[in-house]
């Protein structure tokens, strides 16, 4: 029968890789813009459904941390982070990440009242939510500064950048070229003439002294 600090470690993996998936396709799918080989309304389908599980693990997380006292982690420390804990760093970054999660399904569950603009607005703290659930997990469990488990968070690391760069390729691609041109004729007329250029070629009249 595994323990409650297997259970906790495992849940809390789970979450984290699971709230990585969902930030990449946070990232990826943008605008009107599905996953390749995918409608929209299927990839906003799987972004939800990897969103709940992310939030479902993280309670089995946190409520076993909490109920145990062998984890040493109070419901105060969950409410409040960087107190009441004996790693206030490494567990206040874990009670920041639960507090902006679950502030965005709240407001992901309100999101007709609030509307698109404030509910865009408060979406962006799921890109402050991920790396500080991820920071947790490296800091407080020493498993995860060595082995698989490293590999396992660098790699989460690389596709949130991956997927961060493809993103901001895109977004310059798509400048329209037209603003471009005008732009660089702009630049070129404001060079200074040529020295060379702008002095005429001296004819000499026979008979000057």
């Amino acid at each position: 029968m595994p323990t409650a600090g297997t259970v906790i470690t495992i849940s809390g993996l789970i979450a984290t890789v699971a709230l990585t998936i969902v930030v990449v396709l946070g990232i990826l799918v943008h605008g009107k813009r599905p996953l390749p080989g995918m409608t929209r309304s299927g990839s906003l389908r799987l972004h939800r459904f990897l969103a709940l599980l992310a939030v479902g693990f993280l309670a089995v997380h946190v409520l076993i941390a909490v109920t145990v006292p062998e984890a040493g982690v109070g419901l105060a420390a969950i409410v409040v982070p960087f107190l009441f804990s004996r790693q206030p760093l490494w567990i206040g970054l874990g009670a920041v990440s639960l507090d902006l999660l679950v502030l965005l399904v709240l407001t992901s569950l309100l999101r007709v009242r609030l509307g698109w603009r404030w509910w865009r607005a408060v979406h962006w703290l799921a890109y402050a939510c991920w790396p500080a659930a991820l920071a947790h997990g490296i800091g407080i469990g020493p498993g995860m500064r060595g082995g698989r488990l490293l590999d396992l968070a660098v790699a989460c690391i690389a596709v949130v950048v991956a997927a961060a760069a493809w993103r901001l390729a895109g977004a310059v691609r798509t400048v329209p070229r037209a603003r471009r041109v005008p732009d660089l004729i702009q630049r070129i007329e404001r060079l200074p003439a040529s020295p060379v250029a702008s002095e005429a070629p001296v004819t000499r009249v026979p008979g000057d002294g």
